[in-house]
């Protein structure tokens, strides 16, 4: 029996790019079994035909794209292979693992110019590796969207609870939610935050899998990112890159020490693997700020870094930590002093932001004798810096965060916790179900 359709807020923004009359050719970009085919395929229901071309399974379609690179000749190459008559504005060409085909990644920005009302999208794997090896790859002419695990919202949709979406959405400081809607909340927050966002771990828990074999899954996932390591780079061993892989997990929270890798490695050796992680979307690096103003990115210490995995399951598998305290516990006292809630909110704070752009994590340190001082992210909204500090519980301290805003002469910072919405001073608290909201608002 086919699996219902899990509804992705991409979905709407794919469905845009089709509708739009000025289309440019699409790149879907993202790590590896985040969702991007099934998306594609979602999409084509839309069209009145729709060709899938995947070319790690379809070497002899690689000769197409060998010699001519005209737009013209391929498209007819390929509907007479396919025997489907491809019509522009009517028909869907998804090209998939395109990072196989060179030619195939070259072409795309032709489409643009001598196609205008094609509708073509490509993805791939590994596709930031392949990009790198095209300098001036579309520029102006292509189209990128990068896609993430599912957030937590898109989990309560999987599960049917749109009302209780809708219902979370009119809460704020000023309207807190009600005790039984608040409670609810965080019992689905803990299992999302042990199962995940891969798409494959939620679709198999919609379905009736219990969360047992759910781990068994994220098992399976985490042994083809290991496979893959391989492929990353030829001159650099697999073995060396899941080294650097399990430390990340192991370092969650803190700044990221290349010493404490690997005894065996070098520093250089730690960075370029670790730079190969990043790259594949496995990685995610939040870069410490000095925060003096905006942009974020334009004051960075680039190696001042923490270094956060792509999903909260993943990280609880591979850590191979006792998911039954945090099912049972009554405040979610997340080890690692909450560097699991922090990697929570990480996430779902690029999750929520425009898909359009490769955003940026940033957080703030200060080092002094006596006197440190850490904020665990900083949000950039409407020319203004929000400083956001993650508690696991529902108790801690926010001297961090209090220094930040007379430091920094910041109006408001905030809070992110399991309590519920509230104020203290001129910190606002959000509760961790409400990230997504927080961002978006």
């Amino acid at each position: 029996m086919a699996t219902k359709y899990m509804s992705r807020f991409i979905d709407l923004e794919l469905e845009k790019w089709a509708a739009s009359p000025n289309h440019k050719p699409l790149l879907l970009r993202g790590a590896r079994q985040v969702g991007k085919t099934t998306a594609i395929r979602k999409l084509s229901e839309k069209f009145d035909t729709y060709i899938e071309i995947n070319f790690e399974e379809h070497r002899d379609v690689h000769e197409f794209f060998s010699k001519n690179l005209t737009p013209s000749e391929i498209i007819e190459n390929i509907s007479l292979y396919y025997n489907t008559p491809i019509i522009e504005s009517k028909t869907l060409i998804f090209l998939d693992e395109i990072q196989g085909c060179k030619g195939a990644m070259s072409s795309l920005r032709f489409f643009y110019e001598k196609l205008p009302n094609l509708h073509i999208v490509a993805a791939g794997s590994l596709l930031e590796f392949a990009l790198q090896t095209i300098p001036s790859f579309g520029v102006g002419r292509i189209r990128s969207i990068f896609m993430h695990p599912m957030s937590f919202d898109e989990f309560l949709l999987a599960l049917g609870e749109e009302s209780l979406i809708k219902q979370k959405q009119k809460h704020g400081i000023s309207n807190p939610t009600n005790s039984v809607l608040h409670e609810k909340l965080i019992r689905y927050l803990k299992k999302f935050i042990i199962l995940g966002g891969m798409p494959e771990v939620v679709r198999n828990y919609v379905v009736g899998e219990s969360i047992i074999e759910c781990q068994r899954i994220l098992d399976d996932l985490l042994l083809s990112y290991i496979d893959d390591f391989a492929k990353y780079n030829e001159h650099v061993p697999a073995n060396r890159i899941n080294a650097v892989f399990i430390s990340v997990s192991q370092q969650l929270g803190g700044k990221f020490v290349y010493s404490r890798s690997a005894p065996e490695l070098n520093h250089y050796q730690v960075k370029m693997a670790l730079e190969l992680l990043i790259k594949a979307g496995l990685v995610i690096p939040a870069t410490n700020c000095l925060a003096n103003g905006i942009p974020l990115g334009a004051q960075i210490k680039p190696n001042y870094r923490k270094i956060l995995l792509l999903d909260t399951g993943l990280v609880l598998r591979l850590a191979r930590l006792d998911i039954k305290s945090i099912i049972t516990s009554s405040d979610i006292e997340f080890i690692n002093k909450g560097s699991i809630a922090e990697l929570f909110v990480g996430l779902e704070i690029l999750k929520a932001e425009s898909p359009y752009e490769r955003n940026e994590l940033y957080y703030w340190q200060r080092e002094a004798l006596n006197s440190n001082a850490e904020v665990d992210y900083l949000v950039q909204k409407d020319n203004k810096i929000i400083p956001v500090e993650v508690k696991s519980g529902t108790k801690g301290s926010m001297q961090s965060l209090f220094l930040f805003l007379k430091e920094k002469h910041v109006e408001k910072g905030v809070r992110i916790s399991l309590e519920n919405y509230s104020t203290y001073q001129n910190i606002d608290v959000v509760p961790m179900y409400a990230v997504g909201d927080f961002i978006r608002s």
